[in-house]
């Protein structure tokens, strides 16, 4: 009775625990599809969720159908057993030995003809479940196969279309694992069972219906190891063994003759195994599977190894040039890399002053500012609270007074994981602190006197003259960990004004909305809190928002695609708030392509669009030419839009990804060699430069900038690294890449000349260390309870001439607030420190202020020459004259300049009055 108790009790829990798992999985399900309903994604959903659906159902129906229809094979064995055990019974109990006769007797006569095949049913199924999940976790390799797109270009071995190696060759890996591993699986279970038959007995005592349906077995199993060999010689494409990733000249040679003949034994083994049932001829086969043992050795193993070491490694650079050129070509190709277009930079030293002022916009978007440091100073001057955080400060451009500037932006955040310990309560986490508010912005070259970033947009409400920001709030960002409940009758914090909160109620379509008690139920379920349901402030027009971290957020829509480390945030023509998320399609199954530790095929194909207010999420598909985005367009027609159906104020702010940038850098370090002979040397490597930050060598960061290139009318919006040779700090070249849509993704390699000279980044830096004024100062800053902080060394191409700017700043030791104090530039054999960037290219140029002043005085006389040509100047004309009055006035304050200011603000004043009378007209 205990023990019946016990047993009960056991079951109990066990039913317990699985239905408490089944209805946590039915809540995660039920709560997922609202979820993707409330984004338009369900389709994409219900997509993914059969696949996995019917591959694992697929794969569960062939292991359970096989391991049954083989265990029905075994019945007459095990049925001859019983008879057997009620022989023994009537004639000699003694019979059954070390066993309990009646127990065991008992038991075997429970068993008949149905009950044996209902034993076997429920053992395959059993079974088979088990190994079922392999395939819902293949769900992509199946769909991709069945909706493979040509890659148009094929492989130099096997001359297949890469398309084979991408979206084909993992299924039938796929299969070929997954009929091996139930061959085996069914064979070992089988075995069990014959010798269970035999009462224990080895191979030897088995029937000869045992051998028979074993030989079978091991013959299926070895021609299954015949394709794994095939498989094998498709596989020889990502070999490792050469002096270049992909198959070598040993690989092909040797390793693939022997793959080939070993797949010709093995087919013959398993005929001989089959043929076997018939001539019983035992040894045959034992001597079959050791010859393939040994020709294995030889072929797979010790037959490569004489090639490599006799043929190979005396004449390497000649038997491996082919394969080393195939590696060059395939990487290139993979990467992109083969698109790089090559001009050769005619460097000079003539560089004057004048190609200074008539690269006005180059020299205007020079970052000064470091988001590094700057991210501490929007912290200390933005955050407001301390419940507001900037994760990020990133670089973008912005058309201000009808001129394209680069700005550096940060969202002010608001983090739950900074709110004090006592306000960490369920109320205030999920109904009252829902939302960051704003961002704040700066040009990335104006400075305030006290060297503080000057605000384009700042403040809370946000506050700016050149932007109107209709909604700054921000429910979806990088730091929106935890799920919140909005329209809520609790009052939802908005932003602190003075001693007092501003509340708000939301008012857009973001989140599920909880309108029937079954969704609270399932929310109460999914979040273990019952604080869902008995909270009185939560109503049916009250909506839940979670995945609101925007990256796993895109990363849960779309799982089969690569995401970069920096979504950054956009403002848009309308004052809407968006994240712009590159991502990317990889793989690691392109032939030849060196790999990296995620895959050795790239493309930034899609861009992501989120509204931080809505959550509403978009794919864009940029890049058309890709067959991986091509194919997965085929599998989810829903979720993909088309680029051109980006708007316009979104599109403007599409830039080349960092991550994608510093990598074909570095592989194109190396690959930028195409003649094998130089590659296999390393005779013409390249690094990526190191810089000096904060007092650290570091390697230089590839940055952005809005420059004119050498050969070029207009101006772009560029990612920009420099490269140095290997184990020199000389400039070698310096590679580009095009943010701007209509030429988007586009790469282009400047090359110096090899017979001249051109600094490097880290030998300006020693440049700046060897120069004695400004050490001088920058140690005596250092000794006076302030911390120096070096920026970012930033390497300008103008027109055939490098200009170096890096911008200094202090911090006091007491204080978190960066502040830019001066600006070194160099060119040529000079170097100079001065407190402004205008200030600096002056001394750097030796242009004297009474030059300067008489330059000035003849553009103001040439443009007062006549009365009527400043009367006829357009509203629009004098408003964009005043801005660079006023703005000319400032620097002229700034430099102390006080005649020059005079002058500035009297011209300022007459255009006031122009404008004043052409109002009145």
């Amino acid at each position: 009775m205990k023990l019946f108790s016990r047993g009960l009790i056991i079951s109990l829990l066990f039913l317990i625990i699985l239905g408490v798992n089944f209805l946590g999985l039915g809540v995660n399900f039920y709560t997922d599809i609202l979820w993707f309903k409330s984004l338009n994604f369900i389709d994409s959903f219900w997509t993914i969720f059969q696949a996995k659906i019917i591959v694992r159902l697929g794969v569960w129906f062939c292991f359970s159908l096989f391991i049954y229809f083989n265990l029905l094979f075994t019945k007459k064995a095990l049925l001859k057993l019983i008879e057997n055990f009620k022989r023994s019974d009537d004639t000699d109990n003694n019979h059954v030995v070390e066993l309990n006769p009646k127990k065991e007797i008992k038991f075997l006569g429970f068993l008949n003809s149905n009950r044996i095949n209902l034993i076997y049913l429920l053992i395959s199924i059993i079974i088979g479940f088990f190994f079922s999940s392999i395939g819902a976790n293949s769900w992509r390799v199946v769909l991709e196969f069945l909706n493979a797109t040509s890659f148009a270009n094929t492989d130099p071995i096997f001359n297949k279309d890469i398309s084979f190696y991408i979206f084909k060759f993992p299924f039938y890996q796929f299969i070929y694992q997954l009929l091996s591993t139930l061959v085996i699986i069914t064979g070992l279970i089988v075995g069990g069972v014959y010798l269970l038959s035999n009462r224990g007995g080895f191979f030897s005592r088995i029937s000869n219906r045992g051998k028979y349906h074993l030989s079978i077995l091991i013959s299926l199993f070895f021609l299954l190891k015949a394709w794994g060999y095939r498989l094998d010689m498709f596989q020889l494409l990502y070999s490792s063994r050469g002096v270049a990733f992909g198959a070598s000249y040993t690989d092909i040679h040797a390793q693939l003759f022997g793959l080939k003949a070993l797949s010709l034994i093995t087919i013959v083994l398993a005929i001989f195994i089959f043929i076997n049932i018939f001539i019983k001829k035992t040894k045959l086969i034992i001597g079959g599977v050791v010859t393939l043992f040994i020709a294995s050795l030889l072929l797979n193993t010790i037959y490569p190894g004489l090639v490599q070491q006799y043929q190979v490694e005396p004449n390497e650079v000649a038997k491996e040039a082919p394969y080393i050129e195939y590696n060059i070509e395939f990487t290139k190709k993979a990467y992109n890399l083969d698109e790089i277009e090559k001009r050769d930079f005619d460097f000079k030293e003539d560089l004057t002053y004048d190609d200074i002022l008539s690269n006005k916009t180059t020299i205007n978007n020079i970052r000064l500012w470091d988001n590094r440091p700057l991210k501490t100073t929007y912290g200390q001057l933005q955050g407001i609270r301390s419940y507001y955080s900037f994760n990020d400060i990133d670089i973008d451009r912005y058309q201000i007074d009808g001129e394209t500037r680069q700005v550096m932006l940060g969202a002010r955040e608001l983090s739950q994981q900074l709110l004090s310990n006592r306000a960490k309560t369920w109320v205030n986490k999920r109904l009252n602190y829902t939302h960051g508010f704003g961002l704040a912005m700066s040009p990335v070259n104006r400075v305030s006197p006290g060297g503080l970033p000057e605000f384009l947009i700042k403040d809370i409400p946000p506050q700016s003259k050149k932007f109107k920001i209709k909604q700054p709030r921000i429910y979806y960002g990088e730091l929106s960990n935890e799920y919140v409940i909005v329209n809520t009758e609790a009052k939802e914090f908005d932003y602190p004004e003075g001693d007092r909160n501003n509340y708000t109620q939301y008012n857009g379509d973001g989140g599920v909305k909880l309108s029937s008690p079954i969704r609270r139920l399932a929310f109460a379920a999914k979040y273990a809190t019952l604080k869902l349901l008995l909270n009185d402030d939560i109503s049916s027009e009250s909506r839940l928002m979670f995945n609101r971290n925007i990256k796993t957020r895109v990363a849960k829509i779309a799982p089969f695609l690569r995401y970069d480390n920096d979504p950054y945030l956009v403002v848009s023509d309308l004052g809407e708030l968006y994240w712009i998320h590159d991502a990317y399609t990889t793989s690691n199954r392109y032939p030849y392509s060196e790999p990296q530790n995620w895959g050795n095929y790239i493309r930034n194909s899609v861009k992501v669009v989120t509204n931080a207010y809505t959550g509403k999420v978009k794919f864009y598909v940029v890049d058309n030419s890709d067959p991986i985005i091509r194919t997965y367009q085929k599998i989810f027609p829903e979720l993909f839009s088309k680029f051109k159906e980006m708007p316009a104020d979104i599109k403007a702010h599409i830039r080349y990804p960092v991550d994608l940038f510093k990598i074909q850098a570095k592989l194109y370090s190396i690959y930028h060699m195409e003649d094998p002979t130089v590659f296999y040397n390393k005779e013409d490597l390249w690094n990526i430069p190191q810089e000096n930050y904060a007092g650290t060598a570091i390697e230089m960061e590839p940055y952005y900038t809005l420059m004119k290139l050498p050969d070029e009318a207009e101006e772009r919006f560029l990612l920009m690294l420099p490269f140095t040779p290997v184990r020199k700090n000389n400039m070698i070249s310096w590679l580009a890449a095009k943010s701007d849509h209509d030429d988007y993704g586009k790469l282009v390699l400047y090359k110096f000349p090899k017979r001249e000279l051109v600094y490097g980044p880290m030998q300006i830096e020693a440049r700046i260390d060897q120069n004695s004024e400004i050490s001088q100062q920058l140690s005596l800053w250092n000794q006076r309870g302030s911390r120096v902080i070096r920026g970012n060394l930033l390497t300008i191409p103008i027109k055939n001439s490098i200009l170096y700017v890096e911008p200094i700043y202090l911090q006091a030791e007491q204080s978190q607030l960066p502040e830019l104090k001066k600006v070194i530039v160099s060119y040529g054999e000079d170097v100079i420190m001065e407190n402004s960037l205008e200030l600096a290219l002056q001394r750097l140029f030796r242009v004297n202020k009474e030059d300067l002043k008489e330059d000035k005085a003849a553009e103001t006389e040439e443009t007062e020459e006549t009365e009527e040509g400043k009367q006829n100047l357009s509203v629009k004309g004098l408003i964009n004259e005043i801005a660079k009055l006023y703005s000319s006035s400032k620097e002229a304050l700034k430099a102390g300049d006080w005649t020059e200011y005079g002058r500035l603000i009297k011209n300022l004043e007459e255009k006031l009055n122009l404008l004043q009378e052409k109002a009145e007209k």
